[in-house]
Protein backbone atom coordinates (compact mmCIF):
# COMPACT_ATOMS: atom_id res chain seq x y z
CA UNK A 1 0.00 0.00 0.00
CA UNK A 2 1.25 3.74 -0.48
CA UNK A 3 1.73 5.46 2.65
CA UNK A 4 1.07 8.14 3.66
CA UNK A 5 -1.90 8.01 1.12
CA UNK A 6 -2.08 12.14 0.92
CA UNK A 7 -1.19 13.12 -2.58
CA UNK A 8 1.99 14.75 -1.11
CA UNK A 9 3.42 11.61 0.34
CA UNK A 10 2.83 10.41 -2.88
CA UNK A 11 4.83 13.42 -4.67
CA UNK A 12 7.37 13.70 -2.30
CA UNK A 13 8.48 9.58 -2.85
CA UNK A 14 7.86 10.25 -6.93
CA UNK A 15 11.03 11.35 -6.90
CA UNK A 16 12.76 8.21 -5.45
CA UNK A 17 11.13 5.92 -8.44
CA UNK A 18 7.54 6.78 -9.92
CA UNK A 19 8.05 6.97 -13.67
CA UNK A 20 6.82 10.04 -14.70
CA UNK A 21 8.98 11.08 -17.58
CA UNK A 22 8.88 14.50 -19.87
CA UNK A 23 8.23 18.15 -18.63
CA UNK A 24 6.34 16.90 -16.02
CA UNK A 25 8.96 14.16 -14.66
CA UNK A 26 11.49 17.31 -14.89
CA UNK A 27 9.60 19.15 -12.10
CA UNK A 28 8.86 15.88 -10.07
CA UNK A 29 12.48 15.83 -9.93
CA UNK A 30 12.53 19.18 -8.13
CA UNK A 31 10.42 18.17 -5.16
CA UNK A 32 12.27 16.59 -2.34
CA UNK A 33 11.43 13.23 -1.66
CA UNK A 34 11.80 12.25 1.53
CA UNK A 35 9.53 9.63 2.33
CA UNK A 36 9.87 5.74 2.27
CA UNK A 37 6.66 4.58 -0.08
CA UNK A 38 5.98 0.74 -0.59
CA UNK A 39 3.85 0.13 -3.20
CA UNK A 40 2.27 -2.88 -4.66
CA UNK A 41 1.55 -2.65 -8.71
CA UNK A 42 -2.19 -1.24 -8.93
CA UNK A 43 -1.28 1.48 -5.81
CA UNK A 44 1.73 2.27 -7.67
CA UNK A 45 0.16 3.20 -10.90
CA UNK A 46 -2.64 4.89 -9.46
CA UNK A 47 -0.12 7.01 -7.43
CA UNK A 48 1.69 7.71 -11.08
CA UNK A 49 -1.69 9.16 -12.26
CA UNK A 50 -2.23 11.20 -9.05
CA UNK A 51 1.52 12.59 -9.63
CA UNK A 52 1.37 13.34 -12.97
CA UNK A 53 -2.51 14.89 -12.56
CA UNK A 54 -0.90 16.95 -9.68
CA UNK A 55 2.34 18.36 -10.71
CA UNK A 56 0.50 18.89 -14.19
CA UNK A 57 -2.06 21.01 -12.68
CA UNK A 58 0.59 22.81 -10.75
CA UNK A 59 2.54 23.72 -14.08
CA UNK A 60 -0.44 24.82 -15.86
CA UNK A 61 -1.38 26.80 -12.57
CA UNK A 62 1.38 28.31 -12.13
CA UNK A 63 1.77 29.19 -16.51
CA UNK A 64 -1.81 30.22 -16.01
CA UNK A 65 -1.68 32.83 -13.02
CA UNK A 66 0.84 34.49 -14.65
CA UNK A 67 -1.44 34.72 -18.18
CA UNK A 68 -2.92 38.01 -16.85
CA UNK A 69 0.99 39.71 -16.31
CA UNK A 70 0.36 39.00 -12.39
CA UNK A 71 0.16 35.87 -9.94
CA UNK A 72 -2.32 37.55 -7.15
CA UNK A 73 -2.66 36.51 -3.85
CA UNK A 74 -6.47 35.80 -4.21
CA UNK A 75 -4.75 32.86 -7.24
CA UNK A 76 -2.45 31.39 -5.01
CA UNK A 77 -5.13 31.18 -1.94
CA UNK A 78 -7.20 29.25 -4.39
CA UNK A 79 -4.66 26.78 -5.29
CA UNK A 80 -4.33 25.64 -1.71
CA UNK A 81 -7.99 25.95 -1.52
CA UNK A 82 -8.36 23.35 -4.73
CA UNK A 83 -5.42 21.07 -2.98
CA UNK A 84 -5.82 21.61 0.45
CA UNK A 85 -1.89 21.62 1.22
CA UNK A 86 -0.68 20.98 4.73
CA UNK A 87 1.10 23.61 6.15
CA UNK A 88 4.30 21.36 6.32
CA UNK A 89 4.17 20.81 2.41
CA UNK A 90 3.56 24.67 1.50
CA UNK A 91 7.51 24.86 0.82
CA UNK A 92 7.70 21.59 -1.07
CA UNK A 93 4.47 23.04 -3.47
CA UNK A 94 5.87 26.44 -3.83
CA UNK A 95 9.01 24.98 -4.84
CA UNK A 96 7.26 23.39 -7.69
CA UNK A 97 4.79 25.91 -8.55
CA UNK A 98 8.11 28.31 -8.81
CA UNK A 99 9.79 25.73 -10.96
CA UNK A 100 7.36 25.88 -13.52
CA UNK A 101 6.57 29.24 -13.36
CA UNK A 102 10.14 30.31 -14.09
CA UNK A 103 10.72 26.95 -16.23
CA UNK A 104 11.74 27.48 -20.13
CA UNK A 105 8.98 24.87 -21.03
CA UNK A 106 5.71 26.44 -22.36
CA UNK A 107 2.19 25.27 -21.36
CA UNK A 108 1.84 23.89 -24.61
CA UNK A 109 4.82 20.82 -23.57
CA UNK A 110 2.44 20.27 -20.07
CA UNK A 111 -0.83 20.24 -21.45
CA UNK A 112 0.40 17.81 -24.61
CA UNK A 113 1.77 15.68 -21.84
CA UNK A 114 -1.28 15.33 -19.58
CA UNK A 115 -3.34 14.88 -23.00
CA UNK A 116 -0.97 11.76 -24.34
CA UNK A 117 -1.17 10.00 -20.89
CA UNK A 118 -4.66 10.52 -20.06
CA UNK A 119 -6.12 10.26 -23.76
CA UNK A 120 -7.81 7.15 -22.69
CA UNK A 121 -9.69 9.58 -19.71
CA UNK A 122 -11.33 12.55 -20.65
CA UNK A 123 -13.21 13.15 -17.59
CA UNK A 124 -9.78 13.40 -15.74
CA UNK A 125 -8.80 15.99 -18.46
CA UNK A 126 -11.92 17.76 -18.04
CA UNK A 127 -11.26 17.54 -13.83
CA UNK A 128 -7.74 19.35 -15.05
CA UNK A 129 -9.56 22.33 -16.32
CA UNK A 130 -12.08 22.56 -13.97
CA UNK A 131 -9.01 23.39 -11.35
CA UNK A 132 -7.73 25.84 -13.91
CA UNK A 133 -10.61 27.63 -13.97
CA UNK A 134 -11.05 27.50 -10.32
CA UNK A 135 -7.43 29.31 -10.03
CA UNK A 136 -8.40 31.93 -12.71
CA UNK A 137 -11.60 32.79 -11.05
CA UNK A 138 -10.77 33.44 -7.54
CA UNK A 139 -10.49 37.13 -7.98
CA UNK A 140 -13.51 36.89 -9.30
CA UNK A 141 -13.37 37.34 -12.77
CA UNK A 142 -11.57 35.67 -15.74
CA UNK A 143 -8.89 37.60 -17.90
CA UNK A 144 -9.33 37.89 -21.74
CA UNK A 145 -5.61 36.41 -21.40
CA UNK A 146 -6.55 33.61 -18.84
CA UNK A 147 -9.83 32.89 -20.87
CA UNK A 148 -7.94 32.25 -24.24
CA UNK A 149 -4.89 30.56 -22.31
CA UNK A 150 -7.76 28.05 -20.66
CA UNK A 151 -9.09 27.64 -24.49
CA UNK A 152 -6.10 26.52 -26.00
CA UNK A 153 -5.08 24.13 -23.12
CA UNK A 154 -8.26 22.75 -23.42
CA UNK A 155 -7.51 22.52 -27.21
CA UNK A 156 -4.60 20.39 -26.84
CA UNK A 157 -6.70 17.95 -24.41
CA UNK A 158 -8.67 17.98 -27.69
CA UNK A 159 -12.17 19.19 -26.37
CA UNK A 160 -13.83 21.10 -29.13
CA UNK A 161 -14.97 24.49 -28.89
CA UNK A 162 -18.47 23.34 -28.14
CA UNK A 163 -17.13 21.14 -25.40
CA UNK A 164 -14.73 24.26 -24.04
CA UNK A 165 -17.97 26.17 -24.24
CA UNK A 166 -19.73 23.93 -22.29
CA UNK A 167 -17.39 23.57 -19.32
CA UNK A 168 -16.89 27.37 -19.12
CA UNK A 169 -20.51 27.83 -18.82
CA UNK A 170 -20.05 26.37 -15.26
CA UNK A 171 -17.55 28.74 -14.24
CA UNK A 172 -19.45 32.51 -15.26
CA UNK A 173 -21.50 33.95 -12.47
CA UNK A 174 -24.33 32.11 -11.35
CA UNK A 175 -26.93 34.96 -12.47
CA UNK A 176 -25.25 35.09 -16.16
CA UNK A 177 -24.87 31.13 -16.78
CA UNK A 178 -26.91 29.58 -19.49
CA UNK A 179 -28.31 26.56 -17.56
CA UNK A 180 -28.43 24.26 -21.10
CA UNK A 181 -24.58 25.37 -21.76
CA UNK A 182 -24.27 24.34 -17.91
CA UNK A 183 -25.60 20.85 -19.14
CA UNK A 184 -23.96 20.61 -22.54
CA UNK A 185 -27.42 20.07 -23.85
CA UNK A 186 -29.41 22.28 -26.38
CA UNK A 187 -32.80 23.66 -25.83
CA UNK A 188 -34.49 20.81 -27.96
CA UNK A 189 -33.52 18.38 -25.78
CA UNK A 190 -37.02 15.92 -24.43
CA UNK A 191 -37.69 16.17 -21.19
CA UNK A 192 -37.02 12.12 -20.95
CA UNK A 193 -33.18 13.63 -22.62
CA UNK A 194 -32.39 16.21 -20.09
CA UNK A 195 -33.40 14.37 -17.00
CA UNK A 196 -30.68 11.06 -18.32
CA UNK A 197 -28.38 13.60 -19.28
CA UNK A 198 -28.67 15.71 -15.34
CA UNK A 199 -28.46 12.03 -13.61
CA UNK A 200 -25.54 11.29 -16.14
CA UNK A 201 -23.41 14.36 -15.12
CA UNK A 202 -24.09 13.79 -11.07
CA UNK A 203 -22.84 10.10 -11.16
CA UNK A 204 -19.70 11.10 -13.19
CA UNK A 205 -18.86 13.64 -10.55
CA UNK A 206 -19.42 12.11 -7.29
CA UNK A 207 -16.07 12.10 -5.16
CA UNK A 208 -15.36 8.55 -5.44
CA UNK A 209 -15.64 8.55 -9.65
CA UNK A 210 -13.06 11.26 -9.26
CA UNK A 211 -10.69 9.16 -6.95
CA UNK A 212 -11.28 6.10 -9.18
CA UNK A 213 -10.26 8.08 -12.32
CA UNK A 214 -7.22 9.20 -10.54
CA UNK A 215 -7.92 12.57 -9.01
CA UNK A 216 -6.47 13.36 -5.56
CA UNK A 217 -8.54 13.39 -2.76
CA UNK A 218 -7.38 17.00 -1.98
CA UNK A 219 -9.29 17.78 -5.32
CA UNK A 220 -12.61 16.86 -4.54
CA UNK A 221 -14.47 20.37 -3.54
CA UNK A 222 -14.09 21.43 -7.14
CA UNK A 223 -16.72 18.11 -7.70
CA UNK A 224 -18.47 19.47 -4.73
CA UNK A 225 -19.02 22.95 -6.45
CA UNK A 226 -19.44 21.62 -10.26
CA UNK A 227 -21.98 19.60 -8.90
CA UNK A 228 -23.92 22.66 -7.35
CA UNK A 229 -23.70 24.26 -10.66
CA UNK A 230 -25.20 21.01 -12.62
CA UNK A 231 -27.98 21.07 -9.80
CA UNK A 232 -28.79 24.50 -10.00
CA UNK A 233 -29.27 24.57 -13.89
CA UNK A 234 -31.28 21.62 -13.94
CA UNK A 235 -33.94 23.00 -11.61
CA UNK A 236 -33.57 25.99 -13.44
CA UNK A 237 -34.77 24.21 -16.67
CA UNK A 238 -37.16 21.99 -14.98
CA UNK A 239 -38.95 25.07 -13.28
CA UNK A 240 -39.07 26.86 -16.39
CA UNK A 241 -41.13 23.22 -18.16
CA UNK A 242 -43.02 22.81 -14.94
CA UNK A 243 -41.27 19.37 -14.78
Amino acid sequence: MLRPMSIWGKLAGAAAGLAVGGPIGALVGGFAGHYVIDRDKGDEEAGENQVAFTIGVIALGAKMAKADGVVTKDEVNAFKEVFKVPEGEMKNVARVFNLAKQDVAGYEAYAEQLASMFKDNRQLLEDVLEGLFHIAKADEVVHPTEEQYLAEVAKRFGFSETEFKYIQARHVASNKRNPYDVLGVTPDISNDELKSRYRKLVAENHPDKLIARGVPEEFISIATEKIAAINEAYDSIAAERGM
